[in-house]
């Protein structure tokens, strides 16, 4: 039974050998030179992988198809992180966009395939609505009357000056904290260190290899497998693909990308940027109560940075992220760069003269409250299941015992939650976000708090309404 190829929040992700195969691949290539070919994009088509099992084999498989369909492919000549054949694609003479096989921070078993077009950033809903389509009907479009060609490029040199152009590198040098590079066996080994030692920055490292196993873990830059820390140091990690960022700081606690994004934006505001701050739907109220105080307006997408670079394209931007790990900056790529962030999150530590642990304080005071967040995932086999569960939740006016005081339906169901049981006063308690993950067969449930009470009675409440 042929598996049904559907494009999730990041492209079409799946298993090796049951759903992610030789023969989709093949499918989704052709479908995504017919569209290229339909809208005149250009002639130029990059390829890259992740250090995933066989993501070289399948890139250069796909190489192979797009050359016999008449176009010049330019197929990376090693592991490239996705931040980095973004920003080739936008410096690429007549370049219709790349393809980039990864599967993320997924587990080793997953490989993915996406589309990104030449502007840098991950393609609209509305580009890979019109790919599926091709998938199962092909049209009969005529190529380009001849073949192609495959050469091999390294992409990593255009990458390079673009970052050095928006990071003070010799201020860092000047200034940098005690670090670790914890590599994760991801594909920001040999580019994120050799951006360090060409600036002659001291760290110490981790992991610098590629591994398709990824050390048994998960290439994800969260606590669990960020285990290489010392006091006194902080640790950067990135995840399969580098397009994410995680840092622990110099007390061992894993520092939230919603607190992150609050310490970037006011460093970035005090630099005299300029723009919007562009967020996601499940980004914490610390990051619109920073904008707020700094006279920021903020706008907020739907999950997936797809969303964050459509915003991005149509407005200046200060800084453009998601809790997850999304990061980037106008002036740079609408797409995320787990690189960038981390060297971003450097250069505030080293120009702000203060370790990170007392910048996040400092941000939670500024907000004036500390937040709490988690996530409680829960899977389900049929997509009815999914929309009955969500339902059930929308029916209710309170939740755990606390008022749902107004809902938000960019994406999935946003249930804003107060304290109604002081007459004199109407007490915000958090919120709860239910969605489907558009990468896992999971309904999700994001829950940020006031205080670890509130957060465990909402977790209680939801494990017995599931």
């Amino acid at each position: 039974m042929a598996t049904e190829i559907k494009f999730g929040t990041d492209g079409f992700r799946g298993i090796i050998a049951d759903d992610f195969t030789y023969e989709n691949v093949q499918k989704i290539t052709i479908a995504i030179s017919e569209y290229i070919k339909k809208n005149a994009l250009g002639k130029t088509v990059l390829v890259g992988y992740d250090p995933r099992f066989c993501a070289d084999k399948f890139a250069e498989f796909s190489s192979c198809i797009l050359e016999n369909s008449g176009f010049k492919v330019l197929l990376s000549s090693r592991v490239v992180p996705t931040p980095v054949i973004a920003y080739a694609a936008t410096v690429e003479a007549d370049c219709a966009g790349a393809i980039m096989f990864t599967a993320s921070h997924n587990p080793k078993e997953y490989l993915g395939i996406k589309f990104i077009p030449s502007y840098g950033g991950p393609a609209t809903k509305e580009m890979t609505d019109v790919i599926v389509s091709l998938i199962d009907n092909p049209s009969k479009e005529p190529d380009f009357g001849q073949k192609g060609e495959v050469i091999l490029k390294d992409f990593s040199e255009e990458y390079y000056a673009q970052i050095e152009k928006l990071i003070d590198f010799s201020l860092i040098k000047k200034a940098a904290p005690k670090f670790i590079y914890d590599g994760l066996y991801s594909a920001s080994v040999g580019y994120f260190d050799t951006l360090l030692k060409r600036n002659n920055i001291e760290f110490e490292s981790f992991n610098l290899c590629h591994d398709p196993n990824f050390g048994g873990g998960l290439p994800e830059p969260k606590a669990k497998f960020m285990k290489h820390i010392k006091p006194g140091f902080l640790t950067l990690a990135n995840d399969g693909d580098a397009d994410r960022y995680g840092v622990i700081d110099e007390d061992g606690e894993y520092v939230s990308p919603n607190v992150v994004m609050a310490i970037l934006l006011r460093y970035l505001h005090s630099k005299g940027r300029k723009g919007k701050m562009i967020k996601t739907v499940g980004v914490s109220e610390i990051v619109d109560i920073t904008a707020q105080k700094l006279g920021v307006e903020t706008i907020t997408t739907p999950v997936g940075f797809k969303w964050l670079s459509e915003k991005m394209r149509e407005n200046d931007t200060i800084l453009a992220g998601e809790d997850s790990g999304g990061l980037s900056v106008g002036g740079h790529i609408p797409e995320k760069d787990g690189i960038f962030a981390n060297l971003l999150i450097l250069e505030a530590v080293c120009a702000m003269g203060k370790p990170l642990n007392t910048l996040k304080k400092e941000a939670v005071e500024f907000a004036g409250q500390e937040f709490f967040q988690d996530r409680v995932d829960v899977k389900l086999k049929l997509d009815e299941e999914k929309k009955i569960l969500t339902e059930k939740f929308a029916l209710m006016s309170d939740i755990a015992g606390f008022n749902v005081k107004g809902t938000l339906k960019i994406d999935g169901v946003k249930f804003f939650l107060a304290d109604f049981s002081d007459d004199k006063e109407c007490k915000n308690v958090g919120w709860i976000l239910i969605r489907e993950s558009g990468t896992e067969p999971l309904l999700r449930f994001y829950i940020e708090t006031s205080n670890k009470e509130n957060m465990e009675l909402i977790k209680s409440f939801i494990a017995k309404n599931v």
